[in-house]
Parts: structure tokens; sequence; C-alpha cells
């Protein structure tokens, strides 16, 4: 049950910055655009309070797409906040969390940090559970993006890019409660920041590349896999290179707190601020 008796309580100076920030976003991802389409942009509110979330789903933009890199985090959220709200898992993935994450999150849109046939595999088990006990969801698959490492970094998670073609039939062969979304990257700082500088971003063009490969091997339209790529400090680049779904947090709510300090919940909704 969703418990909404915080959702009167959204503080209104706040939800204004949320609201000009994200129209800011959206103003730069349009401009950015090569061919007037607009990527999809997820806010992603980790370490965020719930009516952060809630202010920029009751603008007038109405926004949908929010990004959690915490499991447990995601799922207070989500249990708190509407559901309508199209909630993204972007974390690294723990393969015995897989299948929770997505048999306890019934408004989970897409999980983008697959990068093992083994989570795909917990993941498409725990969708399957969630149809068996509420059937309405059986029509709707669970949107999943193979996560690739572009930069080669050994720190990042994701398959190599000639891995990439094996997981991603695997998930449309062995997963029928699974949807193939698309890839998705996070390119290297020292790249990203000189995307920032009007360079092209070596990982998004080899994202790129792998998408094509993939969608050859696939027999499938090239745009019949999007590309998630671009995060706040290099988000227009990836838009000029083709991206479908940037992953936008601080240049949308901030500086983020220290994990042991954040809030879901708000003092403002005890009557504290």
């Amino acid at each position: 049950m969703t418990d909404n008796s915080h959702m009167e309580m959204v503080n209104p100076q706040r939800a204004t910055q949320l609201v000009d920030n994200l129209s800011n976003v959206v103003a730069k991802i349009l401009s950015a655009s090569k061919s007037g389409k607009q990527a999809r942009l997820v806010a992603v509110s980790k370490l965020k309070p719930a009516n952060d979330v809630l202010a920029l789903h009751q603008s007038t933009h109405a926004h949908l797409h929010f990004g959690e890199n915490y499991q447990q985090e995601l799922l207070s959220k989500s249990q708190l906040l509407p559901q309508d709200i199209r909630w993204h898992f972007i974390g690294a993935l723990q393969t015995n969390k897989c299948k929770p994450l997505a048999q306890q999150i019934p408004n989970l849109w897409c999980v983008e940090s697959v990068d093992t046939s083994k989570k795909a595999d917990q993941l498409e088990k725990g969708r399957g559970l969630l149809c068996e006990q509420s059937p309405e969801y059986s029509p709707v698959p669970l949107r999943v993006f193979v996560q690739v490492n572009t930069s080669g970094e050994e720190e990042k998670s994701g398959v190599e890019p000639s891995q990439a073609t094996e997981l991603c039939k695997h998930v449309r062969e062995q997963c029928p409660h699974l949807k193939l979304q698309g890839l998705m990257t996070i390119g290297a700082i020292a790249r990203s920041k000189g995307a920032a500088e009007g360079k092209e971003n070596e990982d998004f063009l080899v994202l790129r590349d792998v998408r094509d490969t993939v969608a050859k091997s696939l027999s499938i339209e090239a745009n019949e896999l999007e590309l998630s790529m671009g995060m706040s400090d290099d988000f227009e680049s990836a838009v000029r290179c083709g991206s479908d779904q940037v992953r936008v947090g601080t240049g949308i709510f901030g500086e983020r707190p220290s994990r042991q300090d954040a809030q879901i919940k708000e003092a403002v909704e005890e009557g504290k601020n």
C-alpha cells in the first residue's frame, strides 16, 4: 500500500528550484539533438528525499522517469510515491538481489545494469513471480539494458563489447518476461571532461558501434535498440552521439549528501521544518 501522507508537504521553494533545473536540462537536451528527437530524461534521485521526486512528478512537467542506485532505497520510495512513476534501477546489480528487485517493485520500468546471463535469469524469475501474483502485469515485460564496459576500466561493470551480442541474445531468447530495451554505458571520467569541452566521447561512439553490431546479429533494425548514455557532466555530448536516454542527477537535484546522512522522508513531513 502506498503511503501518500507526505504528498502535501512538498516545500514550494525547493519545488520551484527543481522544476527550473529540470527545465534547463530538457532545454539542453533539445538543443544538443541533431535530429530534433528528445532523448528520455531519467532524473537520478539517489540519496535524495521522496519529496524531491514528488515535486517533479506533480509539476507541470509531470515527470515520470526516475533512477535509483540502491535497491532498498528504491523499494522504500516506490512504496511511498505514486504508482505511475516509472522507476529505473541504474546501480550495480548483485545476482542474489535481482529476483526480489524484479518481484517487489511492480512499477520498476527498467533495469539498466545487466551484465551477466545469471543476473538476467534472476530478474526473469522475479518478474515471472510478480506476474503470477498479479496477472495484470503479465502483458508488460520488465525492460533491461545490457551494460557495456566501453572504456576498458577494470573497476567499471559491464560486459566487454565483444560479449554484448551473446548476452543480448540470451535476454531475447531465454527471458520471456524481460524486454531487451538496448545498451547502456558509463563513459570514462577523463573522456567525459573532454566531451564537456565539445569533443565527442569515444565511449559513446563505441557503444553506438556495439549497438549496430548487436542489431545486425539479431536481424533487427539498429533503432530497435536504445542507447542509454550520458550523465550530468556529459549528457549533451551523448545526445549529439545519438543517445536515446540520459541519466542526470546532480544537474537536477544538486549535490548529494553522504549515504549515511541521506533521508528518504524529510523532517518537513513531521512538521519539523
